[in-house]
Formats: C-alpha cells, structure tokens, sequence
C-alpha cells in the first residue's frame, strides 16, 4: 500500500487553491519597484534612484499571542496588518522608506479561506505603509499545531540615504519628546493579556461597561502604522530619534535612542491612559513602573525634536492624522524617570 503526502496530511493543492485566493490582494500592493509576479522561487524589487549613499534597514517580527484572540473570535482579517506594523514601525524609525514585505504563514492543516483573509490584512498594511509584498511562505505542518491554529511573521526591507539615517546620537538635555497616540495594545503583553481578560469567547464579546466596548473588539483592534505621517515629518523637521512603543513600553524602549549620559522625564498625566490599561493596572495589581515597562500605555511611537522644532513638528503630525502629546524632556542621567 502506497501513502500520498495527502495521506500524511499535507494536501499540496490546498496550498495551489491559498496562493489563487491571495493573489489579487498580493498585486494590490506592488509599487514602482516590483518586478517578476507572485510564483517565483524569489521577490525582485529594484532599488529606487536618487539617493547618493543607499542604505537597506531591516526588520522583522510576528503578533505573539494576540493570534489566540484572533483565533477564538474567529477574525483573521486584521492580524495581518499587526504584522506588517510591527516591522514597518520599527524600520520607520532609522528614517527608512519600507521597500517590500515577505510573510510566513504556518498551520497545522492548511484552510485557503483562512489563508487568504490573513494575507488580505498583511496587504492592507503593506497599502498603509507603501510596501510591496513580494513573496512568503504558506507552510503546512501536520501534527506540529493544534487544528485551527496558525501562526504568521514577516519582515521589511527599507532604504534610507547614509547621511539622513536617523539614529539619536544629536540628542541632548532639554530636547522634547512627543508622544503619537496608539490605537490601542497593539501588539505586545498579549501573555499578560490573556491572563487578564481570559479566553472564553463568550465573555470577550460581551459587552464591558467598564471598557466601553466589546473587549474583543478592543484587544483586537490592530496596530497602529505609522509609515507615512513620519516619513512626512523628517521631510520638514529634523528629527533626532524615533522609539517604537513595543514590548518593554516606555521604560526600554525609549532609552534605546538616547546617547551616553542622556535619560527623560516623562509626564504620565500629560494624556489620558486608555481605560483598557488602567483596568489592566488594577486586575494584575502592577505598580507604574511595572505596567509602563510591559504595555504602550496608549502612546505606540515617540519622536525626539529640539525645543525649538516641537510646535512645527505636531503640526506637521496633526496634519497627516496622528494625535500628538508632548510626553517630557530629555535630562542628564539616564533610563525614564515617571511623574
């Protein structure tokens, strides 16, 4: 007796039927710089022109366990865009423009359906950050993931000329610090998270007085991308540093631009805290430090200007959509001190 690789349950023309689906949402991404079509082995991008020193800045990441949620609720058309944000807002804040985008999509019994509205919301954030997405890998692993389960990760390639690489080390004391709001948790603390919230999906989706919302709504709600509005802004004000709001909140994040000697004074009630965190800081019982060290607290990127450059730099901001705040200052010393 003969056994198939259909038989040991990987089904290849399940994987044929996810590449038809997502297709149309691959070609909605391509830009100027694409070339060659979806179904080679490798994604071409020609380098764009008129930079004298080109410098390629790349990242790469994946949504942790926000996936649960997204698997109990059934929605998997915007843990795509969590995706993608979590790459192009790290790159974005070296002052690189994102190139091109490659996902990696793994489960344990391939859906084509599932597949595609996954790579529907990776396209979504790749239009929102004018990234091409290239190329992926749709992986089928029998045995290894429960059924129903998946995983998804991915990484940017972006580009910025040498001598307007954006890498904090003009910073000085007394330089201001301006908080661009997130659209909620984002990505990252979703351990936490769900230790929190739980996992019964009837609960999740019932309505939270409290929250103001269904809680599923909000833990899903995705990840704020950045790309545009501070592309925008370096071409107007010069920028010292850029911190992503990601795991370690403000308190590793933000140090991670600042040169030797230097640390900040954050205003913790300059903005108010999204309820979603202030009801997280009230359940785990965790002092400031420690829930500004594990979630974004509602700020999910942080931009470092001179005195002098603030009031134009948030009016640039507040002109391409984002909600400024003007979180602190820079000071001798080091690490984030919260008022």
């Amino acid at each position: 007796m003969s056994i198939s690789y259909k038989d040991s349950g990987v089904d290849v023309e399940r994987g044929y039927q996810a590449v038809k689906l997502m297709k149309e949402h691959v070609k909605s991404t391509y830009t100027d710089g694409v070339l060659g079509d979806l179904g080679s082995f490798g994604g071409f991008f020609q380098m764009p022109k008129g930079m004298k020193e080109p410098v390629l800045v790349a990242g790469t990441d994946g949504v942790g366990t926000k996936l649960k949620y997204a698997i109990l609720a059934d929605k998997h058309d915007t843990i795509g865009v969590d995706a993608v944000a979590m790459c192009v807002n790290d790159i974005v804040c070296q002052g690189a423009k994102p190139l091109f985008f490659l996902d990696y999509f793994a489960t344990g019994a391939l859906s084509p359906e599932k597949v595609a509205t996954v790579v529907s919301g990776i396209a979504e954030g790749c239009r929102q950050s004018g990234a091409a997405l290239i190329g992926g890998e749709t992986a089928e692993m029998p045995g290894f993931y429960p059924d129903g389960d998946y995983d998804v990760a991915g990484f940017a390639v972006g580009v910025v000329d040498k001598k307007k690489i954006i890498n904090g080390s003009k910073i000085k004391s007394g330089d201001v610090l301006i908080g661009l709001k997130s659209s909620g948790v984002h990505s990252n603390g979703y351990s936490l998270v769900r230790k929190l919230w739980g996992e019964d999906v009837v609960d999740l989706q019932k309505y939270d007085a409290e929250l103001g919302a269904k809680p599923i709504d909000v833990l899903l709600t995705p990840t704020r991308i950045y790309v545009n509005s501070i592309l925008e802004l370096i071409k107007s004000v010069p920028v010292k540093g850029i911190a992503h709001i990601t795991g370690g909140g403000f308190i590793e994040n933000i140090p991670r631009i600042f040169p030797e000697g230097i640390g900040c004074r954050i205003d913790t009630k300059s903005y108010d805290v999204p309820a979603v965190f202030k009801i997280m800081q009230k359940r785990a019982r965790l002092s400031k430090q420690e829930i500004y060290n594990t979630f974004n607290m509602g700020i999910g990127m942080v931009v470092c200007v001179a005195r002098r450059d603030a009031e134009k730099a948030i009016a640039q901001l507040e002109s391409t959509g984002e909600s400024c705040v003007i979180l602190g200052k820079t000071c001798k010393g080091s690490g984030v001190i919260l008022k």
